[in-house]
């Protein structure tokens, strides 16, 4: 195995092959970043999202999905033109992956891609355990998506961040404020169907643990964008309070906790979860910029 491989995987403890399999995709998300990053990439994107938060905030969660964002709208924009240089990074490192970009099936501001590979022949290269073959098919697959929006809602703000491994590289990605108005907008707007996105609420717990504040311009944008609200209504403090409130009455938090079980391991924090605990903790710690 790679050596920088091996550096990164020292830091993980791992129990299951579930564990196993999320610790080779963390890694795997990093080398995509590093690749991208390589392409020239963040010169015209930004990162964000939940695994943004899990890499450079210390999310405590698994996150499956790399998100980014265009700083200035371009419906042209070419994801593809990148992807030889992002293939020919992970390709350095051992991983035998091709990545493709996924045909629109409706017109959306939404570029995805996604980085394939076979999942046993990842595992192995990682780990030495002849248990491994046993546990998974032959024909699964480790995908990595990410997504990135070519119509972005106004005022977002950046800053720049490095990371040392697999290699040093520089990341372009939305502050704490943007990224906390991203979530919320997903709290409130986010098409459930079936189950509540648990970890949209995680997420929400930890951004207030974190002091974080929110950049309520931005996530006026996004509301309007969504057609959450209109250009005549206000969006101020209060109103958002009171969106979130009426949003955390209709939540069936046993669906929720059920969502994201898989993604954390201490799941004791979960048991508070209620309307009153989301009411009385975004009336007392959620603060605005």
């Amino acid at each position: 195995m790679n050596h920088m491989l091996e550096q990164m995987l020292k830091k993980y403890n791992v129990e299951t092959i579930y564990d196993k399999k999320n610790a080779v995709k963390e890694i795997i998300q990093e080398i995509v970043l590093c690749g991208l990053a390589r392409a020239s990439f963040f010169k015209y994107a930004a990162f964000y999202g939940g695994t943004a938060l899990r890499i450079f905030y210390g999310l405590d969660r698994f996150s499956e999905d790399l998100d980014f964002s265009l700083m200035t709208e371009n419906p042209d924009f070419d994801l593809t033109s990148f992807f030889p240089i992002l293939e020919k990074e992970v390709r350095s490192f051992g991983l035998n992956m091709t990545v493709s970009e996924k045909v629109k099936t409706k017109d959306s501001n939404i570029r995805s891609a996604f980085l394939k590979g076979n999942t046993k022949e990842h595992l192995l290269m990682f780990y030495e355990d002849k248990n491994i073959s046993g546990s998974v098919t032959a024909n699964e697959l480790i995908k990595i998506k990410f997504e990135i929006d070519v119509n972005p809602p106004q005022y977002a703000t950046f800053e720049h961040r490095y990371r040392l491994l697999p290699a040093p590289y520089e990341v372009n990605l939305y502050d704490m404020p943007s990224l906390f108005a991203g979530k919320i907008h997903a709290v409130i707007c986010r098409s459930w169907q079936n189950r509540v996105k648990g970890r949209d609420l995680y997420d929400y717990v930890f951004y207030l643990s974190q002091g974080a504040k929110l950049n309520l311009l931005h996530l006026r944008e996004r509301l309007l964008q969504s057609e959450y609200i209109n250009a005549e209504q206000v969006c101020d403090e209060e109103m958002v309070r009171n969106i979130l409130y009426d949003r955390f009455d209709v939540i069936d938090y046993d669906d929720a906790k059920q969502d994201v079980l898989p993604f954390v391991r201490d799941t004791s924090s979960l048991e508070l979860w209620s309307a009153e605990f989301f009411k009385q903790i975004t009336k007392e710690m959620l603060e605005f910029v």
